[in-house]
């Protein structure tokens, strides 16, 4: 009888978890992690906006602790729903003004309740999707508003700082302050000097204490040693009050004119949409900077900050707070302080809600002329003498000092308005100015167009094309991008005209090449515009495509060998994917390995990534297929190279590279010759004068003009393998780079010597392999300048060359940057550079270039240390 076991159905069943195979196992909820980086991060930004947030709030005549209000509630509403994870935002010294403002004529409460509705403009924005057109703004409008609130700042914080009260209006201001400088107050001008004064010393503290000391804020600084300074010599001084949180005035149904309020709320919402959307863009620069933070944290999303801004402002002046904007000062300390994610600005709000409750007693310590020489001298920098060369720059400062002195005497709103409306008109005469001139050479006649070509421009230029005679020839340069109907109706019936005469007509400019002299068809011009004259080689490269190794090659036929019948050899072929990756068919039967990229860039592991997008009519460099022969024959097809010239080997004339620098002469000569042929004129006459000698290696992928975006008669140039730098002496026979130092310093007086190496660099890999007892060859003989270098990389008493940010990746490069230091000590020992550099005529400057990710690094200068830092999109316009 076999044995029952009785089922047991009476109790709770448990669900079986089926697992399966191959797949990994189920994790638990992950803990909320933050960083360290985050955590001290967070209280770097605290403490500058400790200072800050009160000193706002005394500018504006708001409760001061409505200034803490709104750094706390920008911290952790703004931080948690923003679309830019380390902009910090808070009260923003932009605002000022424009708070002020409205305290005065509505009071605060009304001004509380402003700032709610417009938290709520921004969430429509957002929701619109409309942030990337607030970026459409002009920045010279941008700028001359910031500074015309900087001005406005300085102007009424100065009567603070000598102790008196400041008045509503600039204008008042400006006229009472010789009273103020009569009757000034001993004791707040003193407190007020000694923050300034730390406020400008304290960044500047030289040498490694320097930099130990820097690592406190400097607003922080400031603040407490003036507090502490005036506690000490109890000096009477009026001072901070903090009055209880439950005495705190809340928002209040807006009172006043209607017309007023919603011109109020518009005020606000562009002021902190503007600067917070312009305040997320300057981030991602400072991110991009960092290529160990880029890779975590994404470009900001506008219409997340936008939405998150708004929902910050709607939640401060429900509390009682200031209107909330991305602030720059904070954002800038949060991404150097080494913030990684959003959490560093959370915490910082969570550190101010704290101080906001019990530090009320030492806050109460601060003496108000602190505060405001602080908020001074903020203002002083909003007026940026950067931006002001960079508008000047590009001829915008007419808008520039509209809008600042608008904002100033008028308004922010008013400004604005003033400062759109001058950019208008600017870009308007911009478009209708045009330059049309005529000019005869060798019995060719040129006519010059510079600028758009409208109706407006049509007279001047029926005027020029007039002075060509008929049956002449006549070149028409275009040197615009735009051409309406009436000046294209113009242009083609006077062509028409000329080559019924016998004439012929070229048009040349922004697609040099493209002739009108044999129209075709009917359309004439209009057929002739949208045609590019094309070589008998038919190559498609534009005439500076240095990222495309200019690989534009024709198909050609491969002559018959061992009996096969002739192949024909495709270079640039694309698979129809759109892909470079060689497919199976692509590649003859067993030669897979034939198969060489051409095109794309070469990455840092030695994989070829995907060029640009392929343009109609123009091959891309994609991958060759190479037929018959062995690996090394078909990868020179691939290239488009033959025998190497200078072993003096025969060419092949059936192969495509018979003809490559002749077409790219010929590109030269009908593309680029053209736009420089002025300026090498120039040059021709005057002689050569250039700023810099940059001393490099020979390596065919250093592009010295293109890194350092110069121009003809800009670098004094020197290539050599490994970049290097004989010492004085032990040249054996070879003064070459000596004779280029020498001519270059005492002739050409250049002003500055750049070293530059670069990553994967063949003589640094040659000298770290080379066996000792190896043959004299004539490449072992010019490495033997580098050797002091591997010396200098064994040497542990001396501090490694790096980069900032990151250790060097291997041993080649760690060598690659102590080579660039070591040259420019070999550069010092030279006669002439000894003498330019006691005069202070000569600087010397080590730079590293990484071919893979197509950076710059610089050796950082006065550092004991010898690193290369990173040069970022930010620093272009300094």
């Amino acid at each position: 009888m076999s044995a029952c076991v009785p089922t047991r159905a009476d109790g709770p069943r448990r669900e079986k978890r089926i697992h399966e195979p191959h797949s990994p196992p189920p994790t638990r909820p992950r803990r909320p992690h933050v960083a360290g980086a985050d955590v001290s991060a967070s209280i770097a930004v605290f403490l500058i906006a400790l200072p800050l947030s009160l000193g706002i709030a005394l500018a504006t005549g708001a409760p001061l602790q409505a200034g803490l209000v709104a750094a706390a509630v920008g911290g952790l509403v703004a931080g948690r729903l923003g679309g830019a994870p380390l902009q910090v935002s808070g009260p923003a010294a932009g605002l000022t003004v424009v708070t002020a403002e409205l305290i005065q004529r509505y009071g605060w409460r009304t001004t509380c309740a402003i700032t709610v509705l417009a938290g709520f403009a921004q969430l429509g924005l957002g929701l619109l999707r409309v942030a990337r057109t607030a970026l459409a703004v002009s920045p010279a409008i941008v700028h001359g508003m910031l500074a015309g609130i900087g001005v406005t700042i300085a102007v009424a914080q100065l009567h603070i700082v000598l102790g008196g009260i400041p008045h509503s209006s600039v204008l008042d201001n400006l006229r009472e302050l010789p009273a103020q400088l009569a009757g000034v107050r001993p004791a707040a001008l003193s407190v007020s000097v000694l923050t300034l004064a730390l406020l400008v010393l304290w960044p500047r503290i030289p040498g490694r204490t320097g930099r130990l000391l820097r690592k406190v804020p400097t607003p922080l600084v400031a603040v407490a040693v003036a507090t502490t300074t005036a506690s000490l010599a109890g000096l009477s001084l009026p001072k901070v009050d903090l009055p209880s949180w439950s005495s705190h005035a809340l928002a209040t149904l807006p009172d006043g004119p209607v017309l007023g309020l919603v011109a109020a709320v518009l005020t606000i919402t562009l002021v902190c949409s503007v600067q917070s959307l312009l305040g997320a863009v300057a981030v991602d620069k400072l991110v991009a900077g960092r290529p160990e933070l880029s890779a975590r944290v994404g470009r900001s999303d506008l219409d997340r900050e936008l939405l998150g801004q708004g929902a910050a402002n709607v939640v401060s002046g429900a509390l009682g707070g200031l209107p909330i904007a991305g602030v720059a000062v904070r954002s800038s300390a949060n991404v150097q302080a080494g913030a990684v994610s959003r959490n560093s600005t959370m915490l910082h709000g969570v550190l101010v809600v704290v101080a906001a409750l019990l530090m009320v007693p030492i806050l109460e310590f601060i003496p108000l002329a602190s505060l405001a020489a602080l908020v001074m001298a903020v203002g002083i920098q909003m007026v940026s003498l950067h931006h002001i060369r960079t508008v000047t720059r590009h001829r915008e400062v007419l808008v520039y000092a509209v809008t600042t002195l608008a904002v100033v005497f008028l308004g922010v709103l008013e400004g604005v308005a003033l400062g759109v409306a001058m950019a208008v008109g600017v870009a308007l005469h911009r478009l209708t100015r045009t330059r049309i001139t005529h000019d005869e050479q060798e019995g060719v006649h040129h006519v010059h167009v510079r600028g758009q070509l409208t109706f407006l421009a049509v007279p001047r230029l029926s005027r020029a094309l007039h002075l060509v005679p008929q049956g002449a020839h006549a070149v028409v340069e275009l040197d615009g991008s735009f051409m309406d109907h009436a000046a294209y109706e113009s242009l083609q019936d006077w062509q028409n005209t000329q080559t019924a005469h016998g004439g012929t007509v070229e048009l040349v400019g922004r697609r040099a090449g493209v002739r009108i002299g044999e129209p075709t068809g009917p359309s004439g011009l209009h057929a002739a515009i949208g045609r590019i004259a094309e070589e008998p080689d038919d190559c498609r490269c534009h005439p500076w495509t240095a990222w495309r190794n200019h690989q534009c090659e024709i198909p050609e036929t491969v002559p018959p060998r061992d009996g096969q019948p002739g192949e024909a050899q495709a270079t640039g072929a694309y698979d129809t994917d759109g892909s470079n990756t060689p497919s199976e068919a692509d590649a003859p039967s067993g030669r897979a390995d034939a198969l060489a990229p051409v095109g794309g860039t070469g990455g840092a592991d030695g994989t070829t990534e995907p060029g640009h997008p392929t343009e109609p009519g123009r091959p891309e460099g994609g991958v060759a297929e190479a037929t018959g022969g062995d690996t090394d024959t078909a990868t020179e097809k691939a290239t488009g190279t033959a025998t190497d010239l200078s072993t003096g080997g025969a060419t092949d004339g059936s192969r495509p590279s018979a003809r490559q620098l002749a077409r790219g002469i010929s590109a030269f000569q009908r593309n680029t010759a053209p736009l420089v042929r002025s300026e090498l004129a120039r040059l021709a006459r005057e002689g050569q004068q250039p700023s810099q000698l940059f001393l490099t290696c020979a390596d065919s992928r250093l592009v010295t003009s293109m890194i350092t975006s110069s121009g003809p008669g800009d670098l004094f140039v020197v290539r050599n393998v490994g970049n290097l730098v004989p010492l004085p002496g032990q040249e054996s026979g070879d003064d070459s780079v000596a004779a280029a130092i020498e001519y270059a310093v005492d002739v050409l007086q250049v002003r500055s010597i750049t070293v530059c190496g670069h990553s994967g660099c063949g003589a640094m890999q040659a000298l770290l392999t080379s066996e000792p007892d190896g043959p004299q060859t004539p490449l072992r003989r010019w490495l033997r300048h580098g050797e002091p270098s591997l010396e200098r990389i064994s040497d542990e008493s001396r501090p490694w060359a790096r980069l900032a940010g990151r250790a060097p990746a291997d041993a080649v490069e760690q060598l690659c940057l102590t080579n660039v230091v070591q040259q420019l000590e070999h550069l010092r020992a030279h006669e002439s550079v000894t003498r330019a550099l006691r005069a202070g005529a000569l600087e010397l400057h080590g730079m590293y270039f990484h071919v893979g990710e197509a950076q710059a690094y610089l050796l950082a200068e006065g550092l004991e240390d010898e690193v290369f830092d990173h040069v970022g999109v930010a620093d272009l316009s300094a």
